[in-house]
């Protein structure tokens, strides 16, 4: 099964952490990281999408970050 995740934060160095703590893990960067404003909340949101080939088939009670 391919897993898929969404990783998303403020534009700060966590986020940053949070992509590589992915990767460390074996997950892979799929397409082009994403970049935004939230006039609600005044910050710059990011937005990075990975992916993982895991053993088994989808069960939609899969923790992803667990994988």
């Amino acid at each position: 099964m391919r897993a898929y995740r969404l990783l998303t934060g403020d534009d700060t160095s966590a986020f940053c952490h949070k992509v590589t703590a992915a990767l460390a893990q074996g997950w892979q960067l799929y397409g082009d990281p994403t970049y935004a404003f939230d006039a609600a909340n005044g910050v710059m949101r990011c937005g990075q999408a990975v992916i993982k080939d895991v053993p088994g088939d989808y069960d939609p009670a899969v923790r992803l970050g667990e994988l």
